[in-house]
């Protein structure tokens, strides 16, 4: 029994470490009864204290709760009890974490402690990740192993032949061939980006020379299993991996054959070099002047081939990855790698906007977004989320970063720019009516169609770009925390501004209500518009601002209306509160408003 209990009691030191090491003095005390007595984890996101067991109303035991404020407080449940369920009785029963160190839980009707420290060694009891090694990219472009006290370790194993811990094979920079360096027990991955190709079955032999030839491979693991050997190649430099001395896997890495620079200090053999004199022949001469020009004339044309067939390879890989979404997620990036993919921000093409170039010449969008608007975490969680989302009409996202301070969103590239650069030129009426219903159509896929419900928060012209065929693609989605009558209203403002190009929304109202629609509408346009779209674009959105939400309508509504298959009556004015017009406007804004939700 009493081992049972140490071990009980080792599991809550393990449990309570954050608190006992940064916030709880010794000799501090829980007690029993005692209002509002608990100790508060530092980031105040946990609490442990007293509670009463269901079933057990005399009896307390000692737990920990969720505190987050962001919980609803009747929803902040025990996530963890110690001594799987023991209890106290009376209000005189406490517990300590003691002068000595140990944490003690007392009964007061025993007179006895019922848990408590025995031995002063920790010892792990239970871990979220076995395997910290197995973990995606856990080490960067590093190697994952285990030292001899069995903790992880991160190494380069590249530092012989390499500046930086990336693959050290460059195809254009290399002339004099290529060698595979053998790494045994070990397993590579791409991670930037990962899309490492599978070829199976196959040999170690002929998995090495695949890499050998192929132009674009810079490294290749061959997994020996008996009865489905695999040979995964990777296409990137940027390659993580995971050795192990049971591992059965055998890693083949292409380097260059270059000579390289050597240090004498460290007593490198240098070659000795011996001069001859020699005649001149010549014939010998000529010989060697017209065999060097036919080379040279046949290491063109291999050089043209060359560059014809490594441009149709990457036109093809393009391709697969636009067919193909990156099963992995969403990439991390850190603040070098952003600067680097953007050439320290050299290209800005909107308002905190940049144009960046990834590996293998792919164009992509880098967006700045204010860092101190979103939680770190949050941020974080929010981005592996958005990367599994997939809508023609979303931006969709290639990566991110958030490290000192910066936030930085990495999406698909668009070739124009955002809507704030374009809304006032190059946007024909048609253009426009799409692009209203194309933001319609993917807010309406955030609120209804996701899992769970999304919000936009920030919806405006800036973050909504605009494709080559001016295909509207929304950004920034995913971040934010608002109801959907929000989105809505933005939704609706937005709308205003690309249609009239930016003006303001009572006067449009009163024009509009007046009879004196066409005047509203964006005069770079020069009448070049729809009547009977510009009514139903209009009424929609001033449905979509009025200051009463209930009144507001949801976004698969505005879908159908923008589509014309669902009739809507005009509104009521929208910058009054439907609750004090009520009587004044019963004939119109409560039927309107009934119209509007059939």
């Amino acid at each position: 029994m009493n081992l049972l209990l140490q071990a009980l009691f080792l599991s809550l030191s393990l449990c309570l470490l954050p608190f006992v090491a940064s916030e709880i003095q010794l000799g501090s005390k829980l007690v029993v009864g005692e209002e509002n007595a608990s100790w508060v984890s530092k980031n105040g996101d946990f609490a442990l204290g007293f509670f009463t067991p269901p079933g057990l109303p005399n009896r307390f035991s000692i737990g920990i709760r969720f505190n987050s404020q962001s919980i609803p407080s009747d929803q902040r449940k025990v996530v963890w009890v110690a001594g799987a369920g023991v209890s106290v009785s009376d209000n005189a029963s406490y517990f300590e974490l003691t002068s000595d160190g140990d944490l003690v839980l007392f009964d007061s009707s025993l007179g006895v402690p019922v848990m408590m420290d025995a031995s002063r060694t920790w010892r792990t009891v239970w871990q979220a990740v076995e395997n910290q090694c197995r973990v995606f990219a856990t080490c960067g472009s590093q190697v994952c192993s285990f030292n001899g006290s069995g903790d992880s370790q991160c190494t380069c194993p590249y530092n012989a032949f390499a500046s930086k811990c990336l693959t050290p094979y460059q195809k254009l920079s290399c002339k004099s061939g290529f060698s595979m360096v053998t790494f045994e027990n070990m397993e590579l991955y791409g991670i930037y980006p990962a899309n490492d190709t599978v070829v199976s079955p196959v040999s170690s032999l002929r998995c090495k020379k695949m890499c050998l030839e192929d132009d674009a491979c810079t490294a290749v693991t061959y997994k020996n299993d008996v009865e489905k050997p695999q040979c995964v190649m990777k296409l990137t430099r940027y390659v993580s991996g995971y050795y192990d001395a049971s591992l059965s896997s055998v890693s083949y890495v292409k380097t260059c054959l270059d000579p390289r620079a050597v240090d004498p200090s460290k007593g490198e053999v240098v070659g000795s070099v011996t001069k001859k004199s020699h005649s001149v022949c010549l014939s010998c001469l000529l010989g060697v002047t017209s065999t060097t020009f036919v080379l040279f004339l046949a290491f063109q044309v291999c050089v043209i081939v060359y560059v014809y067939k490594r441009k149709k390879k990457e036109a093809v890989k393009r391709a697969e990855r636009v067919r193909n979404p990156n099963p992995k997620g969403v990439v991390v990036f850190s603040v070098d790698e952003i600067k680097e993919m953007t050439n320290d921000f050299e290209d800005n093409i909107g308002p905190k906007m940049f144009k960046g170039v990834m590996s293998e010449n792919e164009l992509v969008l880098v967006k700045e977004i204010e860092g101190a608007l979103t939680e770190e975490r949050k941020f974080r969680s929010s981005a592996a989320k958005i990367g599994t989302m997939h809508h023609k009409n979303l931006a969709k996202l290639e990566g991110y970063c958030c490290e000192r301070g910066k936030r930085f969103l990495v999406y698909e590239y668009a070739k124009n720019g955002s809507l704030l650069d374009h809304h006032a030129k190059n946007l024909t009426w048609r253009r426009r009516n799409d692009v209203c219903l194309s933001v319609a159509k993917a807010l309406f896929y955030l609120h209804s169609e996701c899992r769970e419900f999304v919000s936009h928060g920030s919806l405006s012209l800036g973050n909504i770009l605009i494709g080559e065929e001016f295909e509207a693609k929304l950004t920034e989605y995913g971040f934010g925390s608002c109801a959907a009558d929000k989105d809505v209203e933005d939704f609706g403002k937005m709308v205003l501004a690309l249609v009239t190009g930016g003006y303001e929304e009572e006067w449009v109202y009163r024009e509009w209500i007046e009879g004196r629609g066409e005047t509203v509408v964006d005069r770079s346009l020069e009448g070049g518009f729809d009547v009977e779209e510009l009514e139903r674009v209009l009424r929609i959105s001033f449905w979509c601002v009025q200051v009463d939400e209930r009144l507001r309508p949801s976004m698969g509504e505005v879908v159908k209306v923008l589509e014309g298959t669902l009739s809507v009556d005009p509104p009521p004015p929208p910058f009054v509160c439907a609750r004090s017009s009520a009587t004044n406007s019963s004939e119109s804004g409560q039927s309107l408003y009934e119209s509007v939700r059939e």
